[in-house]
């Protein structure tokens, strides 16, 4: 898989919705609510092609119940993967892109505000948007075909932008 971070395309908003349309079809009640998540979800700034969802569920159990409907739809379910609490999908393309990844929660779970204060912070703070996508941008021309260090290039500023990021929202809530 190479890894490719691209201009940001206002398109990726629209491809969110009408994925959480299919969703929201597809799993019904068990759908709380549906999110657009990640960089793509980050107006101007460059992001790997790939629209992140969050979907919040009231039972996890009935999620799990319902992993043929997300199977139907092209997802591959792969649990947890490594977020306890979190069920996750991915979609690729015909020709193994992947399109769509699914971070699926409960909707009483601290990861949730963790993925929105981010995305929040980025979208209020545009200096730091830009640092990032100069991040991704610089990390993907040096691994372009290595997502593990791609990811662990991206760890301290992603950490450290989040403890920002909670601490902006919890002020910001306040």
């Amino acid at each position: 898989m190479r890894i490719r971070v691209v201009p940001h395309d206002p398109a990726w908003q629209r491809a969110f919705e009408a994925e959480a349309e299919a969703i929201a079809r597809a799993l019904g009640d068990v759908v709380a609510a549906l999110h657009h998540i990640g960089s793509t979800a980050i107006p101007g700034i460059p992001a790997k092609p790939i629209i992140d969802i969050l979907l919040e569920v009231g039972d996890i159990a009935r999620l799990d119940e319902s992993q043929s409907a997300m199977e139907q739809l092209g997802y591959e379910a792969l649990g947890e993967f490594g977020i306890p609490g979190r069920r996750y999908f991915r979609k690729d393309d015909s020709a193994g892109d992947r399109t769509h990844q699914i971070h699926a929660f409960r909707s009483d779970s601290p990861e949730i505000a963790r993925h929105f204060a981010f995305r929040d912070y980025m979208i209020a703070h545009p200096k730091a948007a830009q640092a990032y996508a100069v991040l991704k941008q610089r990390l993907a021309l040096q691994h372009p075909s290595d997502i593990q260090a791609y990811m662990d290039g991206k760890d301290a500023f992603i950490k450290e932008h989040q403890a920002k990021a909670l601490a902006w929202r919890a002020a910001v809530l306040s």
